[in-house]
């Protein structure tokens, strides 16, 4: 994940995009706030199938058996609806401050 932010960044801001070697702070931070949305995400995977994985199988074979599978689902399907559930209280505390600067 880092290597590719490092090589993302270097060859996108490196050379100045051909504007005279001027970077536009604009683009630097949609950039910046796509590789983070993206880092979330791929966060947000790896956490939900490491607990759903120790959480429904307990011994690993060539495949789920269907108690596995509608555990693994239902897991997911929770660890979801929980995320979402703080992301937008997370999101409305931070609007409300802003509000009050």
């Amino acid at each position: 994940m880092e290597s590719g932010f490092g090589s993302d960044f270097s060859s996108d801001f490196g050379s100045g995009g051909g504007g005279g070697g001027k970077l536009d702070p604009g683009l630097i931070m949609e950039q910046v706030k796509v590789q983070i949305a993206v880092a979330n995400a791929q966060e947000l995977l790896q956490r939900m199938t490491d607990k759903c994985f120790r959480k429904c199988i307990g011994k690993p074979g060539g495949a789920l058996d269907n108690s596995e599978q509608k555990c693994i689902a239902m897991c997911m399907d929770r660890y979801m609806d929980a995320w979402n559930t703080v992301s937008r209280a997370y999101n409305s505390r931070l609007q409300r401050e802003r509000a009050n600067m």
